[in-house]
């Protein structure tokens, strides 16, 4: 406890030093990076400098609003904190001249303001929909804090969770806290947490060690990326409290290698923590040791699966085993391990510091507190929210992402990853809770939600997701290799309008064929077609029977047809330019589509709008064929 005051009085006293100026942070993430974001920082420290004006430039991480990138915070002296949308490497200055000089708050450009108040016209974010809905207590800090600073972290609260574990707990009671708060695991197997920790606690090998998952590789998930950009020390203190529960010494992060980022700013947390003696040997003056590594990920997808990313840590090729043993008993380097997702750990230290009813006040009977989703797809904001599990998806499309783009209707949404499913517009009034998505044969995952609308096929979407799983199976058991081969080809020959009605019966039977792969990655491939055919089995009835694409999203039974009255003149001339396979000429004064050469990339709809439509058409139909299983 006292060498914990002693590093809070020393932060406090860095601020105390440094306060009395504007402070003006710019965002900066991997979603914020590809918006201009490093730009629009340096073109901030540049007309700070040569300006001389009184402010300190500084950065700060995703606060979820991924839509309104780039982001800028401004806090004036005295004042709440200001944050503006889209504000690119040729607005900041005069932004900055205008605030901070002038104290003109710019309210057309402000996206909110901190606090329970507004002023000057900016609404605070307390009062807008889209933070009402939400319950941040992951993303507190996200978006606020330098993620590069430990000292900001600590004067958010930060290690708190860490220091009452140290001094006042047991590692029994950690795990009947957790327990008691029903702290379940938020990568999608949604096992408690207390109990795994438990499990490893009790093992009697040593050394133990904890594992962190951020091998997060679900197309359209990207929740965990956000809490390790934008606030790692909430999940190295997480991990820190793990290892003192169970009695490790030894932790590591396993971050995807697509996610360069978080990994930069894990290692660089992890190195403040070994300074400041959050890490390391005596931990806060204690007895406890505990340290932790970064490991880059090779890209493989089943590293996901805690089997195989322990593989991957050792330095073999990243390949799922079959369990048991589990890696409470043989882990990492054949000793006891524990394997949480980042979210888990990251929660950790608020029901540590906070107390159980913080977290168990909320969500549903069987699975408490709050889940962080990633909203995408055919939606007007992309964005990261974090909700009570329990709150219905409606909510998070219409309120949080912003809704269907006008003119087009919601279809379905494709949710837990490539080894989820399709779920249908009607679902949009089901609650969040994964013993929903359960009870219907299909996961609601790590929290990626993937919304679609009528232009999308559905077959083409299965396709897509299982072309995903083949490419990403190990390869190590037949039941997956060959079972997922054989379901990229029958969906393929179904988006090409080539397929008969026995392949339907094949693609049943494989679902209970691949049931005895030997891990989740070949057991669950089937579960995209098994979900989508559930809800859309007219839209597969119609590309097996009828050979057509209800969607016109399916190449080979699409056509591009040109409107002669509008693709003419100039705007003939506009897409013949912009075709890059040269499949559209000039005949007759109009635009003309050479259909063996078009490869539907769909440039033409955009160049010139109306010109061109897209239409579905029937192809040949394969002779039928008869299937027969001994």
């Amino acid at each position: 406890m006292e060498s914990f005051l002693r590093l809070l009085e020393e932060v406090e006293g860095r601020r105390t030093a440094a306060a009395g100026r504007a402070l003006i942070q710019v965002g900066i993430g991997s979603c914020s990076m590809l918006a201009g974001a490093v730009q629009t920082l340096d073109a901030a420290r540049q007309v700070v400098a040569t300006e001389s004006i009184g402010a300190n430039v500084s950065i700060t991480g995703c606060n979820g609003m991924c839509w309104a990138e780039p982001l800028v915070v401004i806090t004036r002296p005295g004042e709440a904190p200001v944050t503006y949308g889209q504000v690119d490497a040729s607005q900041v200055a005069q932004l900055i001249r205008d605030v901070v000089v002038r104290g003109d708050r710019r309210a057309g450009q402000a996206l909110g303001v901190e606090g329970a108040a507004g002023f000057d016209g900016i609404v605070p974010f307390s009062q807008q929909p889209f933070f009402q809905v939400q319950r941040r207590n992951l993303l507190a800090r996200c978006g606020v804090i330098d993620p590069e600073s430990v000292d900001e972290y600590l004067l958010k609260d930060g290690y708190a969770g860490l220091d009452r574990a140290l001094t006042s707990m047991t590692p029994e009671d950690i795990v009947k806290e957790l327990m008691d708060a029903n702290l379940t695991g938020r990568g999608g197997a949604n096992f408690p947490a207390g109990r795994k920790w438990d499990f490893l606690r009790t093992a009697r090998a040593t050394p133990k060690y904890m594992v962190c998952n951020a091998d997060e590789g679900d197309p359209g998930a990207f929740v965990n990326r956000i809490l390790l950009e934008s606030d790692p020390h909430q999940v190295i203190e997480g991990m820190a409290i793990g290892g003192y529960t169970a009695g490790a010494e030894m932790g590591f992060i396993y971050i995807r290698d697509e996610y360069p980022l978080a990994v930069e700013r894990a290692r660089k947390a992890i190195d403040q923590a070994r300074q400041a003696g959050l890490l390391g040997q005596h931990v806060l003056g204690s007895d406890f040791n505990f340290d932790i590594q970064v490991v880059r990920g090779a890209g493989a997808y089943v590293c996901g699966e805690e089997t195989g990313l322990i593989a991957s840590i050792q330095d073999y090729r990243g390949m799922p085993r079959i369990k048991p043993p589990f890696p409470a008993q043989s882990g990492v380097f054949f000793k006891p391990t524990n394997v949480n997702n980042v979210e888990t750990y990251a929660y950790a230290p608020g029901i540590l510091r906070n107390g159980v009813e913080w977290f168990s006040s909320v969500g549903t009977e069987r699975n408490k507190g709050t889940k962080l989703f990633s909203l995408s797809g055919r939606i007007n904001r992309v964005c990261i929210v974090e909700v009570d599990i329990g709150t219905p998806m409606r909510t998070l499309l219409e309120v949080c992402a912003g809704g269907i783009p006008e003119g087009h209707t919601l279809k379905g949404v494709q949710q837990g990853g490539p080894l989820g499913g399709v779920v249908p517009a009607d679902w949009l009034d089901t609650a969040m809770d994964p013993a929903n998505f359960n009870a219907e044969g299909t996961i609601m995952g790590s929290g990626g939600l993937i919304f679609l609308d009528e232009r999308d096929c559905i077959v083409d979407i299965c396709h897509w997701l299982t072309t995903f799983d083949q490419d990403e199976s190990c390869g190590r058991c037949t039941t997956c290799r060959i079972g997922s081969m054989r379901m990229v080809d029958i969906l393929g020959r179904m988006t090409r309008g080539t397929a008969a009605a026995v392949d339907l019966q094949i693609l049943q039977h494989l679902e209970g064929v691949m049931q005895n792969a030997n891990c989740v990655h070949g057991q669950f491939t089937p579960k995209p077609f098994n979900a989508a055919y559930k809800w859309f089995k007219t839209e597969f009835d119609a590309h097996v029977f009828e050979h057509r694409c209800p969607s016109g999203a399916c190449r080979a039974m699409t056509e591009y047809v040109v409107d002669p009255a509008v693709a003419t003149g100039a705007a003939a001339e506009a897409l013949v330019a912009a075709c890059p396979v040269r499949a559209i000429e000039v005949r007759s004064e109009a635009a003309y589509i050479l259909d063996e050469k078009c490869v539907r990339c769909g440039l033409c709809l955009v160049v010139v709008p109306g010109a061109v439509s897209v239409r579905s058409k029937a192809v040949f139909a394969p002779a039928q064929r008869e299937v027969r299983y001994s």
